[in-house]
C-alpha cells in the first residue's frame, strides 16, 4: 500500500505511540519505545557553506531543527557532501567539498548516523573519502556506505537503543557523479545480490536492520522501478526499513509485507532554489516497541535560504 503525502500529514508525528492510562498486575511490562527520526539531503558546500561563514556560525544551516533532531533517540540523515581539507571552496557546479568546520552543523543536531553513500562520495577524491569518515568518527558520528575498505563499507553499523540493536547498511546508485570512470569499491553499491548478503549478516548482529538507498530520478514525484526493485527485496531479505534519498522531493511511503519504505525524503539543507518542491522536505517519525514498528509519520519541512524549519500549518 502506498501512502500519499496528504494522507501521511494526517497521522500525528507526536502521539504516534498508544497512551496507556495503566497496568493490571501480572502483566509483563511493555518494551521502552524508541524514537527515530530520519532527515534527507544534507549538503553542506556551495552557498549552505558560504551563508554559515557570512553568519560565522557552521552550526547555522541546522539551527532552526536542531533541538527537533537531538530530542529523538536516534537520528539519521543522508550526508550529500564529502569534507576535505583539500582544495579550495566550491560555490558553483555539481563537485561539493564542505569545509571541516561545517561538522558542527551535524553535532550541534544531534546527528548520530548518516549515510555517505551517495553520487558525491568521491567528490573530493580518495581522500575525501578517508577524511570524511575520520572526521565523523573523531566527532562521534557514525557512518554507512563507505569505508576504509569494501568490507567496512558494507558491515554496517549497530546501535542499541532500550535493549534493542539498530543495524544500519546504506547504498548508492551512482558513485563517480559524472566524474570518474572507475569504481572504487569502498562505497556501496545498488546490488541487491550484495545487499541481500549484507542485511542477513547485519541481522546476526542487531534485532531490527534499516537500509538507506541513495536512488531514484531527480525532480520525479514518484519512485522508478529501481528504486522499488531495490526497496522491496531489502525488506524480502528482513530489513525492516528502507529510507531514500537522491531524487530532491519528496516520494510516496509504501508498506510492503511486514516493512516500511520512505521512497525519498527530499532535501533537508540544500541551495535549490530553482524549484518550490525542491524547497520542502520530510523529517521521518519512526516510532519502535522493542523491534517493532509501533506507528510512524512525517514532519514537514520548508527550506528558507537553505534552512529547514518545520513547516507550520495555515
Amino acid at each position: 500500500m502506498t501512502t500519499t503525502r496528504r494522507n501521511l500529514l494526517l497521522l500525528p508525528a507526536l502521539a504516534l505511540l498508544p497512551r496507556r492510562t495503566g497496568r493490571s498486575a501480572g502483566l509483563p511490562t511493555p518494551p521502552p519505545g524508541v524514537r527515530i527520526l530520519f532527515a534527507g539531503d544534507i549538503m553542506l558546500s556551495r552557498y549552505v557553506g558560504r551563508l554559515a561563514h557570512e553568519k560565522k556560525d557552521p552550526t547555522w544551516p541546522l539551527h532552526d531543527v536542531a533541538a527537533l533532531l537531538a530530542s529523538a533517540d536516534l537520528a539519521f540523515a543522508n550526508l550529500e557532501s564529502p569534507f576535505s581539507d583539500h582544495g579550495k571552496n566550491l560555490e558553483k557546479g555539481m563537485v561539493f567539498r564542505a569545509e571541516p568546520e561545517m561538522i558542527a552543523a551535524l553535532t550541534a543536531a544531534g546527528i548520530d548516523i548518516v549515510s555517505t553513500a551517495n553520487n558525491h562520495a568521491r567528490d573530493c577524491g580518495s581522500h575525501g573519502i578517508e577524511f570524511t569518515l575520520d572526521l565523523l568518527a573523531r566527532n562521534g558520528i557514525k557512518s554507512v556506505g563507505t569505508g576504509t575498505s569494501r568490507d567496512l563499507a558494507h558491515e554496517g553499523v549497530v546501535i542499541p537503543r532500550n535493549g534493542v540493536g539498530f543495524g544500519f547498511l546504506g547504498y548508492t546508485f551512482d558513485q563517480s557523479n559524472g566524474n570518474h570512470a572507475d569504481r572504487d569499491d569502498r562505497v556501496a553499491m545498488l546490488d541487491i545480490e550484495e545487499m541481500t548478503t549484507d542485511v542477513k549478516r547485519l541481522l546476526e548482529r542487531c534485532d531490527v536492520a534499516i537500509v538507506s538507498m541513495h536512488a531514484g530520478t531527480e525532480y520525479q514525484p514518484n519512485p522508478n522501478s529501481q528504486q522499488q526493485r531495490f526497496a522491496r527485496a531489502a525488506i524480502d531479505a528482513g530489513a525492516t526499513l528502507v529510507v531514500g534519498h537522491h531524487p530532491h522531493v519528496t516520494q510516496p511511503v509504501e508498506t510492503y509485507q511486514n516493512g516500511l519504505i520512505f521512497y525519498s525524503l527530499g532535501n533537508l539543507v540544500f541551495d535549490q532554489f530553482q524549484r518550490k518542491e525542491t524547497q520542502q522536505g520530510w523529517i521521518a517519525d519512526v516510532r519502535f516497541m522493542g523491534p517493532r514498528i509501533a506507528g510512524y509519520g512525517v514532519i514537514p519541512v520548508d527550506i528558507v535560504k537553505t534552512v529547514p524549519k518545520v513547516h507550520l500549518a495555515s
